[in-house]
């Protein structure tokens, strides 16, 4: 009798169960879908029209204006910058680093980004915390003048903790066949042209945020290397977006290979788009160094190798291009509000014994 009774009152608490019960919020999500539906519909472009709600997304590569376009790809997250956001409660920037990380990573291929689609991940939906990180997506997509197309809001109760959420992106961009940039072109004589970063953009922070513990540092207390500001403020600043100017910068001519100073730093990827017989010598005092990367390397003890190997250090992109153009390039970028360097210059190989050497003056 007294199993009989337990079996029956199993049941009853079962009954009526819904999604909800479990911790998903479906009613949320609608709610989430209907805000940022005009973000999205604002970043409409050639071959978009950046709607949202049906189970895929189209785009018209001839109403965008190719011809014989090669398609090309990318993904990327925001890595444990994310820690820093939601400790902070600032998540109106690391949607413009999602974008940034994924469109920086065409354009060196010499393709324009056209659509981006993202993947926002968490416990339980706060409607208005994913509405901002959104909105930044969105503003992201502006500036890389891509349509944000579509995406995934995943709810899943007991994957993240209480007030924890990831981030990715998918991006998709175009160049025709016979522009493609593959660093073919480089030569012995090129100059290094590189482009100021904003900051730490994307990448290191898992250092960074060991260099704060080591110094006791809060995220709300006044940053050491950036007076006025919180330092969870300050290392939020958002990736730069270099799209438009370096697609100008390609197609006004005698651009060689372009490269984005992303995860692995200066030793790390400049290698990838130059021909192995060559490298690259970098002169580190041509361009002024931001303050938060003399904090990080004399507040944490950090080698300038390893400096190097981790960080920008203030360079985002560089571009490789043809000596008769350097100042035509130099004067491009920097009217158009970029911050723009001769850094370096392409040698050959056996001058340096490697593909990267960085010392102070590279004789540009």
């Amino acid at each position: 009798m007294g199993q009989n009774d337990g079996a029956s009152k199993d049941t009853s608490e079962r009954n009526g169960l819904t999604y909800a019960d479990a911790g998903v919020d479906i009613e949320a999500g609608n709610t989430l879908v209907d805000r940022i539906k005009p973000l999205a519909k604002a970043t409409a472009r050639a071959g978009s029209d950046a709607g949202l709600g049906g189970f895929g997304a189209f785009f018209d590569l001839k109403g965008a204006g190719y011809n014989d376009p090669l398609l090309v790809s990318g993904t990327d997250g925001v890595g444990t910058k994310l820690k820093i956001a939601i400790e902070s409660g600032i998540h109106d920037t690391v949607g413009i680093d999602l974008v940034a990380m994924c469109v920086n990573d065409l354009v060196v291929q010499g393709a324009e980004p056209l659509f981006f689609l993202d993947y926002f991940a968490t416990g339980a939906l706060d409607v208005e915390t994913a509405t901002q990180v959104v909105s930044g997506i969105a503003e992201g997509c502006r500036q890389a003048g891509c349509a944000l197309i579509g995406g995934e809001t995943a709810e899943m109760p007991g994957m993240y903790g209480d007030g924890d959420y990831d981030l990715a992106g998918f991006a998709v961009g175009a160049v025709e066949r016979d522009e493609v940039l593959t660093g073919e072109d480089v030569q012995a004589g090129d100059v290094l042209i590189g482009i100021a970063s904003s900051g730490v953009h994307s990448n290191g922070f898992s250092l960074v945020r060991k260099i704060l513990s080591l110094d006791g540092l809060k995220f709300h207390n006044p940053a050491p290397f950036d007076p006025g500001v919180s330092v969870g403020k300050s290392l939020l600043t958002p990736t730069r977006i270099y799209v438009k100017d370096v697609l100008d910068a390609i197609r006004s001519g005698g651009v060689h290979s372009v490269c984005h100073i992303t995860g692995g730093g200066f030793y790390e990827n400049l290698p990838r788009v130059v021909p192995e017989d060559l490298g690259c010598l970098i002169g580190a005092g041509s361009w002024p160094r931001l303050p938060v990367f003399n904090w990080i390397e004399e507040g944490g003890g950090v080698h300038p190798n390893e400096m190097f190997r981790t960080f920008n250090c203030g360079i985002g992109m560089v571009l490789a291009v043809a000596r008769d153009q350097k100042q035509t390039i130099l004067d491009l970028l920097n009217a158009e509000s970029e911050q723009a360097y001769a850094i370096g210059r392409i040698v050959p190989r056996e001058e340096i014994g490697r593909s990267v050497q960085i010392k102070a003056d590279a004789g540009v």
